[in-house]
């Protein structure tokens, strides 16, 4: 037990105890994300929260930065040196068209209380398709590849379930973190992908998948 979580508990008064510290910064680190609106979340939400200094300190050997943004209500923990391409070329290019939605409903208000944007099943795989030329994954790959972004802390199915094969309504909610997860270049990422996919259809080659590999997700 780190005495720097012990001092903290000390200085709470009994409301914290050195395990609460300590939970709080392992779950961040192993989240990378934690929403006030998720129920379990939220004691080491406002933990961290009050204690933000703290955590950036214990956790800058790392190589982590915490980031507490208040408006949205997530705390993100940020690898100051992430390691590019590991996400496969479905999780790059789902993830980067997650994100164009979610920038477009912004814009026009289209977001919920937690500042969520809902997108149903159809208007994803026709937004997938424009952007990227591609069919939407099937419903087998697609549960896998939102239960990853759930981890991430960019998506996850409205209700938590996984989409079935009668599901006509079923919807995703993306949400905020994803503007930090993908950066402020992810859809000029996007826009290169589809631009190098179309030049590879041209030309009859098929390196577009390499592009769309180089994206860091």
């Amino acid at each position: 037990m780190s005495r720097q979580w012990e001092i903290l508990a000390e200085r709470s008064n009994g409301q914290y105890t050195p395990e609460d510290f300590e939970m709080a910064a392992y779950r961040l680190v192993a989240e990378q994300v934690l929403y006030h609106s998720d129920k379990h979340s939220r004691v080491a939400y406002w933990l961290i929260k009050e204690y933000t200094r703290e955590f950036e300190q214990a956790l800058d050997p790392l190589g982590i930065d915490v980031e507490v943004n208040s408006l949205l209500e997530y705390i993100y923990a940020k690898p100051r040196h992430a390691k590019a391409g590991g996400a496969t070329v479905n999780q790059t290019l789902l993830a980067l068209v997650l994100r164009s939605i979610y920038d477009e409903a912004m814009q026009s208000g289209q977001i919920n209380d937690e500042s969520e944007v809902a997108c149903n099943l159809i208007e994803l795989e026709e937004k997938f398709r424009l952007a990227t030329g591609r069919e939407l994954p099937v419903k087998m790959e697609l549960n896998a590849l939102i239960r990853q972004f759930k981890r991430w802390g960019i998506a996850k199915m409205a209700d938590g379930q996984d989409i079935e094969d009668s599901d006509t309504e079923a919807y995703l909610l993306i949400r905020p973190a994803i503007i930090e997860i993908l950066g402020d270049t992810a859809l000029q990422k996007l826009g290169r992908w589809a631009q190098s996919n179309q030049s590879a259809e041209d030309d009859g080659l098929s390196d577009a998948d390499e592009t769309a590999g180089e994206v860091d997700a």
